[in-house]
This record gives structure tokens, sequence and C-alpha cells, in this order.
């Protein structure tokens, strides 16, 4: 994977302070209890400050290289025309490094709008934006005609969402822009079971849902992000 130019932050920007936070805090523990000469108290919190130091260093890790890695292998798949939507698209850590793979084809993001100036500059610093669109819009009620792409792609966007209702209806959502024959990959780390229920139930055979590795935990793998890898039937 090639290096990133642009600017894309901290995924949840809370979390690994918070993480090192706890460390410092298990670790200073520690130190009382052995101090105090309980020697199991000591072992037991030390063991907990290393384990969260651990999780603190696999969630910036993740945030900052794993799920690019991941992201990468996932898009070798493209062969350079397709038209690709990616919903929720942030930044654009995940539609920029399509739209790379893209010569002769166009990726455009949908998201809220509030990070636009952003992935636009990172499109320019990534050598992309004469083939990248960014579009405003709610990804329950998508702004697009039916059939309008050949692969849909998500990234730890649709579990923002926080009604089930709401989550269904972007999968639904998801479907109906897709062209048939075309390709859909979620990541997320919360609900790709109940997505994968939705898209069986509109009559999606071809589907599955693997769990995406260790470059993709956010923490440890009680955090694991599962990819939804389905298949819009032909018709």
């Amino acid at each position: 994977m090639s290096k990133r130019h642009g600017s894309y932050g901290f995924d949840a920007p809370w979390a690994p302070p918070g993480l090192v936070l706890g460390a410092i805090v298990l670790a200073g523990l520690a130190a009382v209890s052995f101090a105090l000469d309980i020697l199991a108290a000591g072992l037991a919190f030390l063991f907990g400050a290393l384990y969260t130091l651990a999780s603190a260093a696999s969630y910036l890790y993740t945030t900052r290289r794993g799920k690019f890695a991941v992201w990468a292998a996932e898009l070798q798949r493209l062969r350079g025309d397709e038209r690709l939507l990616d919903l929720g698209c942030g930044r654009g850590a995940v539609l920029l490094l399509a739209a790379g793979l893209l010569g002769k084809g166009r990726a455009t993001g949908v998201d809220l709008g509030r990070t636009e100036s952003v992935t636009r500059a990172n499109a320019e610093a990534e050598g992309v934006s004469d083939r990248v669109e960014l579009v405003t819009g709610d990804l329950r009620d998508l702004p697009f005609g039916d059939e309008a792409f050949d692969v849909v792609v998500s990234s730890q966007a649709l579990h923002d969402l926080r009604a089930a209702e709401g989550r269904e209806q972007a999968v639904r959502e998801a479907y109906r822009v897709l062209r048939p024959g075309g390709l859909m990959l979620i990541a997320d780390f919360r609900h790709t079971p109940a997505y994968e229920e939705t898209l069986r139930r509109l009559g999606v055979v071809d589907v599955r849902r693997r769990d995406a590795g260790w470059r993709f935990w956010y923490g440890g793998p009680w955090f694991a992000t599962w990819i939804l890898e389905a298949r819009k039937p032909a018709g």
C-alpha cells in the first residue's frame, strides 16, 4: 500500500487518550499495591495496565494504517472503470483509495458535508480530485437514481445511524442504487448480522460476512471489524 498524503485524522479521537489514561491509572495502582506488599493485586493491576496500553496501540495502528491496508486489499478487485459510491465517506479514507484505482471510473462520496473541505483537500493531495465527486446527503434517502453505481462501499459509517430502522433503510438504499451484478462492501464493528439479514430479505443470495482481521481491531478482538460482501442478483 502506498503512503497516504491526505489528512485523515483519528477515528473517535477521544478513545486513544482514554485508553492511555486508563493504563496510567492501572500502573499507579500496581505501584501502590507493590509498595504495600500486596503482590497479587500488583500483578493484576500491572497486567491490566499493559493490556490497556496494548489496546491503545492497536487502536492507533488501525486508525492510522491498518484500515487503509485492509481496504487497499479489498479494492484490488476493481477493474478501474467502475462507478463507485462511498456511503459516509468522511475525510475520504476509503473514497480516495478507490479513486486511485479508478483510472477510467469515478468515485462518489456521500456524507452530511461537515468534512467536505477537508475531503476535497485530501483529494488534491492524493492526486485524484479529477475523478472524485462529493455529495451532501442522507444515507437513508440517497440522492441518486436506481442502479446508478457498479460498486457501493462503506466503512464504519452505518452504525452512526442510531435507529435500527434507519440502518435498515440505509442498506435498502445502498441496494437500490447498486446495479444488478454490482458489488457491495460494508465494514462495521456493529450490526453487520442485521445488514446481512436485510440484504437476504431483499433477495440477495451471494452474501457473506467475515472478520476483517487484526489490522481492523479498534483496541482488540472485542472491537473487531466485520466486512459484509454481497453481489446484487443479476436479474
